[in-house]
């Protein structure tokens, strides 16, 4: 086989859920593109890669500063839905029913993978809520073992805002499902038919 299709689908390997086929029917459909077209291909990856930054208020990608979530003032600013990854983010986006703010903590606290409570935003997310603009924190994680930890975790931090109402999003998600794979209809019906949680 020649070398460069072998670094070529060597590298595609590296993401996840691409195998070996997979990865060679990339690479051989890359080679029948245009070559401008496999130019500005790999020209938007680098300067994604490169440019890309984290919003400083809810930590959702940015081009800047600010994402264009923060930066639209027709949204709830009294209402943050806390959310694992940009992809969760953009799966509750998808479904046009939620108006409010986001908080992207970047993950789930996971000793076995070495990830705890300071890896996350979480201390961003209590530095909005002493602002005392905001009215409900809107929980929307994964409902795995890791997720339920987390969301024991920031239950356990809220308790230092009584006056914040705090929901989480209906259990009609299965437990271990990923928010990122959930349909859309189903994210909905979750978000609507959220419940109040007790911190006692």
């Amino acid at each position: 086989m020649s070398k460069l299709l072998d670094n070529v689908c060597g590298e595609l390997q590296r993401l996840p859920g691409i195998g070996r086929r997979t990865a060679m029917r990339l690479a051989m459909h890359i080679l029948k593109m245009e070559p401008e077209v496999v130019d500005s291909l790999s020209q938007s990856i680098a300067r994604f890669r490169h440019d890309i930054r984290y919003c400083r208020s809810c930590n959702n990608l940015s081009d800047g500063d600010l994402c264009p979530i923060c930066s639209d003032t027709r949204r709830d600013g009294s209402v943050i839905c806390v959310v694992e990854q940009v992809q969760d983010l953009m799966s509750i986006e998808n479904t046009g029913q939620y108006r409010g703010m986001y908080h992207v903590l970047g993950g789930v606290i996971s000793p076995m993978q070495g990830i705890g409570p300071s890896d996350l935003k979480i201390d961003l997310l209590c530095d909005k809520l002493l602002t005392g603009t905001i009215k409900e924190v809107i929980v929307a994680i994964s409902t795995s073992v890791e997720g339920e930890t987390t969301l024991f975790y920031i239950l356990s931090r809220l308790k230092a805002f009584p006056d914040v109402r705090v929901t989480t999003i209906a259990r009609g998600i299965g437990f271990g499902d990923e928010l990122e794979y959930v349909d859309e209809l189903t994210i909905t019906h979750a978000l609507m038919n959220r419940r109040e949680v007790a911190r006692e």
